[in-house]
């Protein structure tokens, strides 16, 4: 079961993927896409890792993420990714062709991958038409991904004020 899990800032969306996680069974995997440029990044990482049990596995990794899913993945195991804005930020910085890599090998390795995958994203496209360039630029790619992911996951869940409204699969 692959499971998309779209919200705001601070709407709950990690909690309630971390609290999926926990309920499966599973033993779980932890992706981290965040990279802890300045103080207040580190605290906000720090927190999320003082949320969530030890015994979770834990990859940090900014830019290759299938290649992570793909040795984590296994039969009877629940991976949460958080977050894929991030991920998407880090990607851009990278450039361009390393960008349209990484989406791609993520929407082709998805479907394939045995076991359970959360994935968390911010939803950034219901607010005002950014003033600049780089950030219309980031808008758009995380729609494009958004789009590309609800097609390949199993459920799509939106989580408001720390409720979740399943649009797809629920």
């Amino acid at each position: 079961m692959k499971e998309l899990i779209l919200g705001g800032a601070r709407s709950g969306k990690s909690r309630y993927a971390e609290q999926r996680a926990a309920a499966s069974g599973d033993p779980v995997s932890y992706i981290a896409t965040a990279a802890a440029l300045d103080a207040e990044m580190a605290q906000r990482i720090a927190h999320h890792r003082a949320r969530r049990p030890s015994c979770w596995e834990l990859f940090e990794e900014p830019l290759a993420l299938a290649a992570v899913l793909e040795r984590a993945a296994l039969p009877g195991r629940c991976i949460v990714v958080d977050c894929l804005t991030l991920w998407l930020s880090n990607l851009l910085a990278a450039g361009e062709e390393r960008l349209r890599q990484e989406c791609t090998a993520l929407l082709e390795l998805l479907p394939t991958l045995p076991g359970a995958v959360l994935l968390v994203s911010n939803e950034v496209g219901w607010g005002i038409v950014p003033d600049n360039a780089p950030a219309r630029r980031f808008r758009d790619e995380a729609g494009r991904l958004h789009q590309q992911l609800a097609t390949v996951c199993d459920r799509v869940t939106l989580v408001v004020a720390g409720l979740p409204l399943a649009l797809k699969g629920g």
